[in-house]
């Protein structure tokens, strides 16, 4: 079972915001259970259908010194079951029923989630309540369920040129932040992680009171919190745990290179990295002013850098930029590319500073403005249709301190944000001077002049 879902991490980061103008928020329902238990129910009726996602606000940033990975390790032995329900009972009922199970997770939450017909619903929300607080985990099942993770980690970074790179730049782009540490663990402590770990973290953060649960589909908002009721709410409520308050990047004071040369790269690539406020840190209108620059560059074919680098100077294969914004601590902006063939690495990354200039000290007219983020706005118009997106939309909002409202008024501040907005947040913080910028090369021998 593929559980470190990067690829719908890196979708739900880009578009979360973008699904929030779609979903009507008076039909949302908020219900906290006396047991500090958050649930939140979204009607949708267009199908026999129903997400349930269980998000829990804890991830590798919390990982202790030393145990990198103990978080997502947790992920993997939580499908061992319970006495009640043991280790493929779940996978089994929902492959019964042509649903579908999974979970992920990133530096700030563990989220595990099914899809399966509404009548199934009570008996999701029993299972996932029963393994909150009544996992078993048999020794014997630890070394192989390592061995697993390390085998991932072999397939999906280690065998990946771009995975590595990735890696070692963030490493150096957070110099203080846990950030900087993998979400699935550095390797050599993953191989030294422990049943006591596993367990140590799972005391200490799954319970009630630091859950979120959110079912999505064909159902009835007051049916539902009666399920919740009677499985989540029968659980005791966990110790209180302090604010989460992790160590904080100090201000940037200098410009850092990575370089990655190896074999298996063709085409050479760069990717230049900012920490940037996210959308709980920024002052009030930076976050979406952000978003708006990163759609102004690059949202779609009509976007600076694709027309002025891939159709009119046609020396880009790739080129784009990127702001997530969606963690709970500080956010990341990106600007990368892939010359051409003829094209060197250099004077396509010229060029795309170029541009960056001449936004900053160039005009952005209101027509330019308004396609940028009615475009930016649109373009996830079809996420409507998917329940997960929609749950993934409320999860990744309400675990970082937001509100169902924020959720409903994005869109108006995406529209509210001005030309004179978006030039501030680029110049403040798109600076050369304190950028961390990843190169990934082919070996120089095979680099052609």
């Amino acid at each position: 079972m593929h559980r470190q879902t990067f690829a719908l991490l890196a979708a739900l980061l880009v578009t979360a915001p973008a699904v929030a103008q779609q979903i009507p928020s008076p039909e949302v329902s908020h219900f906290i259970l006396d047991n500090g238990l958050e649930l939140v129910v979204i009607p949708d009726r267009r199908a026999p259908v129903v997400t349930h996602m269980v998000w829990y606000r804890t991830g590798a940033a919390d990982d202790p010194a030393g145990q990198s990975g103990v978080a997502h390790f947790l992920e993997h032995l939580m499908f061992k079951g319970t006495a009640k329900y043991p280790g493929g009972t779940l996978e089994g009922m929902v492959n019964e029923l042509g649903g579908e199970t999974n979970a992920f997770t990133t530096a700030d939450v563990t989220v595990y989630f099914q899809t399966v017909p509404p009548d199934a619903l009570a008996d999701m929300m029993d299972i996932e309540a029963d393994r909150m607080r009544n996992l078993v985990l048999a020794p014997e099942v630890i070394d192989a369920e390592r061995a697993v993770i390390l085998d991932e980690r072999r397939q999906r970074v280690e065998a990946q040129p771009g995975s590595i790179l990735a890696e070692q730049v963030t490493a150096t782009l957070y110099q203080n932040h846990p950030y900087r540490i993998p979400v699935i663990g550095w390797a050599h402590e993953i191989e030294t992680l422990s049943r006591e770990d596993a367990l140590t973290f799972y005391d200490r953060y799954y319970a009630p009171n630091n859950a979120l649960v959110i079912v999505a589909g064909d159902v009835d908002a007051e049916e539902v919190k009666k399920m919740a009721e009677a499985t989540y709410g029968k659980l005791a409520r966990g110790p209180d745990l302090p604010p989460r308050q992790r160590p904080q990047e100090p201000p940037a004071a200098s410009s850092r290179i990575v370089t990655l040369e190896d074999a298996r790269v063709s085409l050479p690539s760069f990717a230049r990295n900012w920490v940037v406020p996210s959308y709980r840190q920024a002052k009030d209108g930076e976050a979406e002013a952000l978003d708006v620059l990163s759609a102004i560059l690059s949202d779609g074919p009509q976007s600076r850098l694709y027309q002025a680098l891939v159709v009119k100077a046609g020396i880009a294969a790739q080129v784009g930029a990127s702001y997530g914004g969606m963690a709970f601590d500080t956010g990341t902006f990106t600007l990368f590319g892939t010359p051409r063939p003829g094209t060197t690495l250099d004077d396509l990354e010229k060029a795309v500073f170029a541009e960056v200039d001449n936004l900053i000290n160039g005009d952005i007219s209101e027509a330019e403005l308004d396609r940028a983020k009615t475009r930016y706005i649109r373009s996830t118009i079809f996420a409507r249709d998917d329940q997960a997106a929609m749950a993934q939309t409320y999860g990744v909002w309400l675990t970082t301190d937001r509100s169902i409202e924020d959720v409903a008024l994005w869109s108006d501040h995406i529209r509210a944000v001005t030309a004179k907005d978006v030039k501030a947040v680029a110049v403040k913080y798109l600076r050369p001077s304190i950028a961390v910028t990843g190169y990934l090369l082919p070996p120089a021998e095979e680099t052609k002049p």
